[in-house]
């Protein structure tokens, strides 16, 4: 009696000497299970837990490939790190797919007993347990299988099995979490991607209009050097679209996928300016409560662009010339060097090679900056681009107004005429000006000068002030606006109201027109 009672007694000390191994264990599991996302290196944890804590040797964790359904053994702790080799299973293969298509826990007392044990990872004694329960996620089927071995025959293989449970609803949540953080990975890739090609196709060429000559030697000149991560100096009158240009180099390089940062050196004093592209330690100045990344350091890998170069000081330009030199700076504030690998576009509207003779501008910085030059045709000198950049500009107003716009020929024809001091900038306020102005959502030569465009007509052009001027009919639709005008004054013998009665408008509205338009009234 003695004896039975000390072999109960031995059997209770044991079974409560592996619950409360087991309970640590748990415990670590659930800790090793909030460390990381990484799922793939959370579960070689576990199973290291579970070897060295939990007294389950070589435990396996296999998962559902989303792909094709098939078990795929995920991870494995046999007692080394060496790789093991890629092992699948099929719904209701041997006994690891069984417990998959079961949704039910399988113990094994003996391996060697049971036929449909594949031992397919040639690591599980035959001589010993084996145990395997299905891993779940919430009231789903199962989505893979969590098994192991108990090291010796105790005969606790139910505890065992409760255990791995357990432990395979905290896998369980663990894999929900991954494939959560995967499907808005992928959702962000997607996102991502879509948007680069958005990007790419709104800064690539085809975002670009102009079929003349000259614009078309600036695309051939930007395909070229796009390939390379050669300097570029996009020089040109203020409105030409040299940021236009810049975008295309970059979004059509080996750049692409990073950054591109932009800078407008006139917006900013010396101090500002070099904090900004350099960045700063804390501490550095008044106000620098952290240390900041640079845009040369956002730029990294990547692309910067320097805008109006040309206005910066000679005292900035010394700063400036070293990191374009040997790609290295530092912090203000700080002394150590960092390297930066960035490719350098930079634009002007100056004569810099003038600012280099007046020594305005450094000899050495300008060579530097000035390594492929691309020269960006005013608007004046590609007339034969006004039609479309109008209409697309049209398009793009309309967008933003929410309605549609339309612009007659008669208004191009005007356009066309135009001198544009303010190049294609200058072109787009006139036609945002003109879309106010129209109420039907029609741009025709009225409303065109009526947003006070100055059409360039010089004196010479204007109506004699002597001799008659022969009759001309103010409806020929033949005449364009100041044409018209002119032969209504001329019909209505200089009589303003009169003539604006020819033309249907107001007497203010002709007032307007005559002032607009360079008129010069005769006074009989």
């Amino acid at each position: 009696m003695t004896a039975k009672n000390d072999r109960r007694g031995g059997e209770v000390g044991h079974r409560q000497e592996l619950f409360e191994a087991q309970l640590a264990t748990l415990f670590e599991v659930s800790s090793v299970l909030s460390r990381s996302l990484d799922l793939s290196q959370t579960l070689r944890a576990v199973l290291e837990v579970l070897h060295r804590r939990g007294r389950m040797r070589k435990g396996m964790v296999s998962l559902v490939d989303q792909d094709t359904g098939e078990l795929m053994v995920s991870a494995l702790h046999a007692g080394d790190a060496a790789p093991f080799a890629a092992v699948r299973y099929q719904s209701g293969e041997g006994v690891i797919g069984s417990i998959l298509e079961r949704n039910r826990p399988w113990i094994v007392s003996r391996v060697a007993d049971e036929p449909r044990f594949l031992n397919k990872l040639g690591v599980y004694d035959p001589q010993l347990p084996f145990i395997g329960v299905p891993i779940r996620i919430g009231t789903e089927g199962a989505v893979g299988v969590f098994a192991a071995q108990p090291p010796m025959v105790d005969g606790l293989l139910d505890q065992h099995a409760r255990f791995l449970e357990m432990v395979a609803n905290l896998i369980g949540q663990a894999v929900r979490l991954s494939h959560m953080v995967d499907a808005e990975r992928r959702v962000l890739q997607d996102e991502r991607d879509t948007l680069r090609r958005q990007v790419r196709g709104e800064h690539g060429f085809a975002g670009i209009i102009g079929h003349s000559q000259g614009m078309q030697l600036v695309f051939d000149q930007v395909r070229q050097v796009a390939k390379w991560n050669t300097t570029v100096l996009i020089r040109g009158d203020s409105g030409t679209g040299k940021e236009l240009i810049a975008n295309a180099i970059h979004y059509n390089s080996p750049r692409a996928r990073n950054a591109f940062v932009k800078l407008n050196c006139a917006a900013l004093p010396d101090n500002l300016l070099e904090s900004e592209l350099f960045g700063h330690e804390k501490g550095a100045f008044t106000g620098a409560s952290t240390q900041r990344k640079g845009r040369f350091e956002q730029a990294a890998g990547g692309t910067l662009f320097l805008d109006e170069i040309g206005e910066i000081s000679r005292v900035f330009q010394v700063k400036l010339l070293r990191v374009l030199q040997e790609g290295e700076f530092e912090r203000v504030g700080g002394t150590r060097t960092l390297k930066v690998d960035v490719r350098i576009i930079a634009a002007t509207n100056r004569d810099l090679e003038s600012g280099v003779k007046a020594g305005e501008f450094r000899e050495d910085l300008y060579y530097r900056l000035n390594v492929m030059p691309i020269y960006m045709p005013a608007l004046r000198e590609r007339s034969e681009d006004v039609p479309e950049l109008a209409r697309f500009l049209i398009a793009k107003i309309g967008k933003a107004q929410g309605r549609g716009l339309r612009i007659t020929d008669s208004a191009l024809r005007v356009l066309i005429r135009h001198d544009w001091p303010g190049n294609v900038r200058e072109l787009e306020n006139c036609l945002e000006r003109s879309a106010v102005m129209s109420e039907q959502g029609v741009i025709d030569r009225e409303v065109i000068s009526l947003a006070g465009l100055d059409t360039g007509v010089a004196d010479h052009d204007q109506a004699p002030p002597a001799a008659p001027a022969p009759t001309v009919n103010p409806d020929d639709s033949n005449l364009d606006e100041r044409e018209r005008v002119i032969a209504a004054l001329e019909a209505a013998g200089w009589v303003q109201a009169k003539a604006a009665r020819l033309l249907g408008m107001t007497p203010r509205q002709i007032a307007y027109r005559i002032r607009t338009l360079n008129i010069k009234v005769r006074q009989f």
